[in-house]
């Protein structure tokens, strides 16, 4: 038998451990709304995306750079001297020519400037690199949506913790009065028996403990998936309200999916691949049209400086491809498979959204039918228990009747907060199937 003593040492120790804090410091106070926010625009994998995205609009740049002019400046000073032996021209004695020339000085600077004027396959290539970078763009924005779910169900896991803290300490100041009002009634003479409501209040003190644990690893969740220091002390601002993890959708099946279709980013990733695939095959394809180029330089060149002799040239190039061993047909060839690929990607994707949307629907009205009943429960179980305590208290009941009760309410509790962490839970499911999982509050 456990010795009233020992029960109260032990429930102090139970409840001196969960009021350890992680770390002294003023906590920080987070909506949902806020936390949603802040991983769609700050989380590192966010951060990390719209780097990708940075690498792929300078890709665009450089594909461009290709159809612009382009400028040097050089220079060379150049001593040599030549055997027109070596050359394989015999000059006839009458020139009278050294032979060989003895070694001399040649000076040249010039400004050089090329310019492609038609070149349809660095055209194309320029809009397969935007098609990319637009591809670039659409998986941030899945990145985006991926960070913004991550961080409310995180949240929201948090707040079903900070709920079931709260349900634990009811429990144990019921648990409590239960001991004390067992205690009054054994010094009456009315109840020999009390071990059985200290067992009770030692039972609801653990679980106590075991809730607030739960409740500070899931507040450093929340801490990681925002890019937050583990150590920072958060301050949930919402609870698990009825319409926490709502997003602005439509409520017909049909207009769910034309959203979904509409701003899923992940499908405007798959869209974007394929078009850049398409566009990569057509400027393999242009290679086969002539390029035109211009090249021009101007400068100075002479055997000493102050001697130098301005000097120029224009020219104009026309390169017309025949054959490159097949290698440019091959080329085409896998974009084009790759297009193929996209196509059955983008396919699959559409079912799979409309998976998503149909299965997040199931969910949500399974989750508000349940959150119903268990509302009903809890009500049910707080009457039950108000009549047990006001029968053992007058004396008609033993306390079997209410730890029976109180365990009753337990389970009523958890089963609403349960019901009432599902349903939001699949609000942000239907949200992000939607796509727009960064507009929940």
């Amino acid at each position: 038998m456990v010795s009233r003593h020992n029960s109260l040492r032990l429930v102090a120790l139970l409840a001196g451990l969960g009021a350890v804090p992680l770390v002294a410091q003023t906590p920080v106070r987070l909506s949902f709304a806020d936390a949603v926010r802040r991983a769609a625009g700050e989380a590192p994998a966010v951060a990390l995306a719209g780097l990708r995205t940075d690498e792929a609009d300078a890709r665009v740049r450089q594909a461009r750079s290709a159809l612009l002019p382009s400028l040097s400046v050089g220079g060379a000073w150049v001593n040599r001297d030549f055997n027109s032996q070596s050359l394989g021209i015999p000059f006839p004695p009458a020139f009278n020519l050294p032979n060989p020339v003895p070694p001399f000085n040649n000076y040249d600077g010039r400004v050089t400037v090329t310019q492609a004027l038609f070149d349809w396959s660095g055209v194309r290539r320029v809009r397969a690199a935007s098609a990319q970078a637009d591809g670039s763009r659409a998986d941030r924005g899945v990145t985006v949506e991926g960070a913004a779910q991550a961080a409310a169900v995180a949240y929201l896991r948090a707040a079903r913790a900070q709920t079931v803290v709260a349900a634990r300490q009811a429990d144990s100041s019921i648990a409590a009065e239960l001991v004390t009002l067992a205690e009054a009634q054994k010094a009456a003479g009315v109840s020999a028996a009390i071990d059985v409501t200290r067992t009770q209040l030692v039972r609801a003190e653990g679980l106590l403990i075991v809730a607030r644990n739960e409740r500070d690893r899931d507040r450093i969740d929340v801490t990681r998936t925002l890019g937050l220091d583990p150590a920072t002390r958060l301050e949930l601002a919402d609870t698990l309200a009825g319409t926490l993890g709502a997003a602005d959708l439509p409520a017909a099946r049909d207009a769910l999916l034309t959203a979904a279709f509409a701003g899923r980013p992940d499908l405007s990733a798959e869209l974007a691949r394929a078009a850049a695939a398409r566009r990569t095959g057509s400027a393999i394809r242009a290679e086969r049209l002539p390029r035109i180029g211009v090249e021009a330089d101007y400068g100075v060149n002479g055997m000493t400086v102050p001697s130098a002799l301005s000097t120029r040239q224009v020219a104009l190039q026309v390169t017309l491809p025949i054959l490159d061993g097949f290698h440019r047909e091959a080329r085409a060839a896998e974009q084009d498979a790759v297009v193929r690929e996209s196509e059955v990607r983008e396919r699959d994707l559409r079912q799979q959204i409309i998976a998503d949307v149909d299965a997040a629907l199931l969910d949500l009205r399974s989750a508000e039918a349940q959150q119903l009943i268990a509302a009903d429960q809890l009500r049910l179980a707080e009457d039950e228990l108000s009549q047990s305590r006001q029968r053992f208290k007058a004396g008609v009941a033993g306390n079997i009747e209410v730890i029976d009760a109180q365990s009753n309410l337990i389970r009523a509790r958890d089963t609403d907060i349960d019901a009432r962490f599902a349903a939001a839970t699949a609000r942000v499911a239907l949200a992000r199937a939607a796509g727009v999982a960064r507009t929940l509050h």
